[in-house]
């Protein structure tokens, strides 16, 4: 399985994406791409089973609870939650799943191909939401340098 550009700019274009994993602890990866992702502009979803609310924004305790009409989530849950998250995503039916780089499981890519359905893996989401910054930028510039970004 190899990502594409088109499966990124779908993640994308719906502008509301759900999140597993958003931490309230301001130091995790989870609240970093939350905080982030609301600044560029993107209505944030965040998913927690041990929060209410984040920073104000309405927290689902699992995928399953998630309303309709959600088509891309991000997975940035440690490994031992990831592969059960992707479960529940492609059973609730969300078209776009971005499995956050370093959240993936040896099972993780296994589980979308037994299921027939295509993710965003090994691949760290602020190379990709724009506007890149940063170092994110610098390692966007690299991977195209080096013809490692999805064609």
């Amino acid at each position: 399985m190899k990502v594409s550009k088109t499966q990124i700019d779908n993640f994308f274009r719906p502008r509301q994406i759900a999140i597993a994993g958003v931490s309230r602890n301001e130091k995790k990866f989870g609240n970093m791409v939350f905080k982030e992702l609301l600044a560029k502009g993107f209505g944030v979803i965040p998913i927690n089973p041990n929060a209410t609310s984040i920073d104000g924004h309405q927290c689902y305790p699992s995928v399953e609870l998630l309303p309709g009409g959600i088509d891309s989530i991000l997975i940035t849950t440690p490994k031992d939650q990831t592969d059960e998250i992707l479960r529940q995503s492609i059973k609730k039916g969300i078209p776009n799943i971005w499995v956050q780089q370093m959240s993936e499981t040896e099972n993780t890519l296994k589980i979308a191909e037994d299921y027939n359905t295509e993710i965003i893996f090994d691949k760290c989401i602020f190379m990709f939401a724009y506007p890149v910054k940063g170092i994110h930028k610098f390692h966007r510039t690299m991977a195209k340098i080096f013809g490692k970004l999805p064609k």
